[in-house]
């Protein structure tokens, strides 16, 4: 995915990559790795807290390989380096969730925390866009119990 208009303030609105210019990706445009991990470490701040998606977690309460995991995924997915399918594969998102029951509830409450972690991070207009229509479908996609 890629933005298009203004670029946010400090980010060049194009780079040369072989004598082509192209539009800055999300990852660009949301000022790289130090946003997703801001993003990750509070979205993941609620979750600590949530009695309802705590225990979905094996790794609780540590939750340091579930961040590490999230923070490249997203990285990768809006443009970032491909760390994440380097180290653990194609990210079969149904897949690896099936094991965890996750309904309705949990869904929503997985959104309320990413949205107030999106909230603080508070990226650029469009890229925020983007991001709450994404959420939002993952979000329905995994869930797995009615």
């Amino acid at each position: 995915m890629v933005l298009t208009g203004p670029a946010p303030a400090g980010v060049p609105p194009t780079r040369r990559l072989a004598d082509v210019e192209r539009p800055i990706t999300v990852f660009e445009a949301v000022g790289g790795m130090p946003f997703f991990e801001r993003l990750v470490d509070r979205f993941y701040e609620g979750v600590a807290e949530d009695p309802v998606l705590l225990p979905l977690y094996p790794e609780q309460p540590d939750l340091r390989g579930a961040r590490r995991r999230l923070t490249l995924f997203l990285a990768q997915y809006w443009g970032g380096p491909t760390t994440y399918d380097e180290e653990r594969g194609h990210p079969r998102l149904r897949m690896r969730h099936a094991p965890f029951p996750i309904d309705a509830e949990a869904r929503d409450r997985w959104l309320t925390h990413m949205r107030r972690a999106l909230d603080e991070a508070d990226p650029p207009p469009a890229a925020r866009q983007a991001f709450e229509g994404y959420f939002a479908t993952a979000a329905e996609a995994m869930r797995n119990r009615d």
